[in-house]
């Protein structure tokens, strides 16, 4: 991890805060080596849509190996896995039709509300995604759950400290420790270092006691505090047997100074995290499981239980006729459940495309997900929903999946349109060697 990722993680703030506020001309101190943002970049962060990641082509030696490891996957090592559209067609069609039968003979089951499970791990086998994942460009290509990632995040930026003290002690403080703390030790920091900026002739401003109550509550506590200050020109001194930290011009990191420092300090923000797809491709077979993962809740699995025994008795009891306000109190306050989304398209071939969304991501992003995966990535499409509804353009596109109430799961089905409606091929090559068998 190299150290000047700590700077450019300032330089690229101060830019995206000059863009926003419409300031034009070079900055000062963090980016003065930052190039002014294109409009072109503006317009394009404006929209606020889902960039999918560049994809390479498959060579063919990479196609082989894929098909090779697929086929020994299914104990089939003597017959190469066809992902051609006549053999995809034809196992779709023999699930179809399995799937027909089976319902023919009462023995498929309706899908039901998800309901989390307390055993979560033994429940794992059945649920519909393995839980919620996530990328952090700024550290590594790896994808992790959010919680794993807060660990490297906190491993990486103390790697960085003897780098770069002062930048990445602003950033410790701000993503290990509890926003409410973090923030009051911010203020609090910001009101030492101003003060000696303001009067630079008030010694009283550049001697703060250690074991003052201010001290221990708003500073002390926080990771990374101490190293900001030590950075800022501040050594730890006794004085009358009592600990202090004593401020000197002389002390203060050669490479920063305590301007910079304090802008950088209120620059800070949580190191982001972006959620990631989870894209799978899956057989008509493999959509049947519903269950959703803990980490698409926004409460525990124990209340989730508790809530949904007692909508049943609640149900149970009262057997009424129910107003339309009821109805929207009862749908907002199961979709008010969920922090995240599982979107599944089915294409034409019977084929489903699948991935985890933030509730709050707007719809265009489902279609910028969906756009990307086509292998004809400029044709005109549309998403229809379960109750009918086509999907296509318009203001739809800038509202929430939480508004739209297509959260927790829905299944749109694929349709291209106007002159792309002849088109017979969907997915990409290298998406559909994503197919499993489970």
């Amino acid at each position: 991890m190299a150290p000047s990722k700590i700077k450019n993680f300032f330089l690229k703030k101060k830019a995206e805060a000059k863009l926003k506020l419409g300031v034009a001309g070079p900055g000062r101190k963090l980016n003065s080596e930052a190039p002014p943002p294109s409009s072109k970049a503006s317009s394009s962060k404006q929209k606020d849509v889902y960039i999918p990641p560049k994809r390479s082509e498959l060579s063919a030696e990479a196609k082989a190996a894929a098909n090779a490891a697929l086929a020994r996957f299914e104990g089939k090592d003597k017959k190469e896995f066809n992902t051609s559209l006549a053999a995809i067609r034809a196992q779709v069609r023999k699930e179809l039709e399995a799937e027909r039968k089976a319902k023919e003979a009462g023995h498929t089951s309706e899908q039901e509300t998800p309901e989390p499970d307390t055993a979560a791990q033994e429940a794992r086998s059945d649920y519909a995604v393995r839980g919620v994942f996530f990328r952090c460009p700024m550290i590594g290509d790896e994808i992790l759950p959010y919680k794993e990632w807060k660990g490297k995040i906190k491993e990486f930026l103390y790697e960085q400290l003897a780098a770069d003290r002062g930048l990445t002690a602003c950033l410790i403080i701000y993503n290990c420790n509890p926003k409410d703390k973090a923030e009051v030790c911010i203020e609090t920091l910001t009101k030492c270092i101003e003060n000696i900026i303001n009067n630079p002739n008030e010694e009283k401003y550049k001697k703060l006691r250690m074991t003052n109550r201010m001290f221990c509550d708003k500073i002390k506590v926080c990771e990374g505090s101490l190293d900001f200050l030590r950075a800022a020109g501040f050594a730890e001194i006794e004085l009358d047997n009592e600990p202090h930290l004593i401020w000197s011009e002389d002390n203060i990191d050669p490479e920063c100074s305590l301007e910079v420092l304090l802008e950088a300090l209120k620059a800070a923000e949580t190191i982001p995290v972006v959620l990631d797809r989870n894209l799978q491709v899956l057989l008509p077979s493999q959509v049947k499981r519903n269950n959703l993962p803990p980490d698409f809740f926004r409460i525990s699995p124990e209340e989730i239980k508790r809530e949904q025994q007692l909508r049943t008795e609640a149900i149970e009891q009262a057997q009424i006729l129910k107003t339309k306000a009821m109805r929207e109190r009862e749908e907002l306050r199961t979709i008010n459940r969920y922090k995240f989304s599982l979107i599944r398209v089915r294409f034409p071939n019977g084929v489903y495309l699948q991935g985890t969304f933030n509730v709050y991501e707007k719809l265009a992003q489902v279609f910028e997900f969906v756009q990307s995966c086509l292998m004809h990535e400029s044709a005109e499409f549309a998403l229809v929903s379960p109750g009918g509804q086509k999907f296509d353009e318009g203001e739809d596109m800038d509202r929430s999946l939480y508004d739209l109430r297509l959260v927790p799961t829905v299944v749109f089905n694929f349709t291209y349109e106007n002159e792309s409606k002849n088109l017979t091929d969907f997915l990409k090559e290298e998406l559909m060697l994503l197919i499993q068998s489970f």
